[in-house]
């Protein structure tokens, strides 16, 4: 006879439930879709709505057929991924890749492991490097973000992200003194007025959706702290050292997808350490694998493939830094 049952993460030992959690961080995440819809139109909407259907319908599908499970779609869970994972595509991807994304997220990241709490790899960011490696020119079409509080025009229908500016200047022998004319202002990166991925536009709408989080207690400072101090560190000891081949550690920040990842991905409960230290070592290690991948990897982001090499130690961080027992003072 079993006298106990103990079941996946996230183990949240208060009032709060997985299904409350889940749409405090839906709700955390409207900013970035409003500034999404703001920036690129009816496709941020459209692309957005398919990857939560898509995520929904094939969670319940393999609950009901597949686990003989109870339908849970109902706590947010799968909407979280396709929010995440739409988020992380460009805005002209073509509808049927964007529910191929979805199927690898869903069908191959969580439900095989057993469903939420049970699977080992941020689900969203499996679906995300699926696709960049099966359609890499689809994934790196970047469309021309609307002037959205200036009003301005924009001539050009795509362009290149910032980072992937740099990557390709540097290429041709250019160096920062000349590129950084080129490259859109702090104040555009806030406010979203540079290319990339549906939620990477603009740091501003991220940060109030993280302080939305913290606020709720849905997520702790430690790994967005964590992230984003190692990364902006590495990268202004880099630039520091030849300011002629490497960009600003500020400019690392609020460009591209780290925010985001630091944010919304690499703080999933399921995915990441339990213990606060667990947590600010994972948080270090994300933020120096970024800018290695950044600076000398071969595609200019480096935030998925950051947090999913990371999500491959959490077991070993929870061995090498255990919770604290009830009752214990926490960080």
């Amino acid at each position: 006879m079993d006298l106990l049952h103990v079941s996946g993460s996230p183990h949240v030992h208060s009032n709060e439930s997985v299904s409350k959690i889940m749409w405090t961080v839906v709700i955390a995440l409207l900013p970035t879709f409003a500034v999404s819809i703001a920036s690129f139109g009816f496709d941020a909407v459209r692309l957005t709505l398919i990857s939560i259907a898509s995520c929904v319908l094939l969670e319940a599908l393999i609950q009901k057929f597949l686990l003989n499970k109870p339908v849970s779609v109902t706590d947010g869970s799968a909407v979280v991924t396709g929010m995440l994972l739409a988020f992380n595509v460009p805005s002209n991807l073509p509808w049927w890749i964007m529910v191929i994304g979805a199927v690898v997220a869903i069908g191959v990241a969580k439900m095989p492991f057993g469903g939420l709490g049970n699977n080992l790899f941020n689900p969203a960011l499996v679906g995300r490097v699926t696709l960049l490696i099966s359609f890499p020119q689809q994934m790196t079409s970047w469309p021309t973000p609307n002037h959205w509080l200036t009003r301005q025009a924009v001539d050009a229908t795509t362009g290149a992200t910032p980072l992937g500016m740099v990557k390709t200047g540097l290429s041709q022998g250019k160096d920062m003194s000349e590129l950084i004319n080129q490259l859109p202002s702090y104040a555009q990166m806030l406010l979203g007025e540079q290319g990339g991925s549906l939620g990477e536009v603009a740091a501003i709408a991220i940060l109030i959706g993280g302080l939305i989080m913290l606020f709720r207690k849905v997520i702790s400072w430690h790994i967005p702290v964590a992230f984003v101090a190692t990364a902006w560190v590495f990268a202004t000891l880099l630039h520091l050292a030849n300011p002629a081949l490497f960009i600003p550690g500020s400019y690392h920040i609020l460009c591209g997808g780290l925010l985001l990842g630091a944010v919304f991905m690499a703080t999933d409960m399921v995915t990441s350490p339990m213990s606060a230290w667990g947590k600010i070592v994972f948080g270090c290690g994300c933020g120096l694998l970024t800018i290695i991948i950044r600076v000398w990897g071969a595609y200019p982001e480096g935030v998925s493939f950051a947090i999913l090499l990371m999500n491959a130690v959490v077991p070993l961080l929870n061995k090498g830094f255990p919770p604290k027992r009830f009752g214990t003072k926490t960080m």
